[in-house]
C-alpha cells in the first residue's frame, strides 16, 4: 500500500466507525438495544482497523522513516479522533436510552 492509500484507509475506517456509532444511537432510540450494541461492536472493529494503520505509521516514524505531514493526513487524523469521540458519546447514549426505556 502506498502512503495515500494508507491515509485513505484511516479516513474510510474512521468514517465507517462514525456511521456505526450514529446507527447505534438510532437503534437505541427505537428500543433496539441488541442492534445498538452490535453497531457499537462494528464501530470498535472499524476503529481497530484504523488504529492498526495509524500504528504502522507511528512505528515507521519511530524507526527513522517519518511520513510527510499533508493536509490529507491531518484530515485522516481528524476523522479518526472524531469517530472515537462519537463512539464514546454513542456508548453513553445507548446506555442512557436503555436505562430510560427499561424504567418506564
Amino acid at each position: 500500500m502506498d502512503y495515500q492509500e494508507i491515509i485513505l484507509q484511516i479516513i474510510v475506517s474512521g468514517g465507517n466507525a462514525r456511521s456505526h456509532a450514529m446507527e447505534a444511537i438510532q437503534f437505541a432510540k427505537s428500543e433496539k438495544f441488541d442492534a445498538a450494541r452490535e453497531a457499537l461492536v462494528k464501530c470498535d472493529e472499524e476503529l481497530a482497523d484504523a488504529h492498526k494503520v495509524q500504528t504502522h505509521l507511528i512505528q515507521e516514524e519511530a524507526a527513522g522513516n517519518p511520513s510527510e505531514i499533508t493536509l490529507l493526513m491531518v484530515h485522516a487524523q481528524d476523522h479518526l479522533m472524531n469517530a472515537i469521540t462519537i463512539k464514546d458519546m454513542a456508548q453513553e447514549f445507548v446506555d442512557m436510552y436503555e436505562k430510560v426505556f427499561r424504567n418506564k
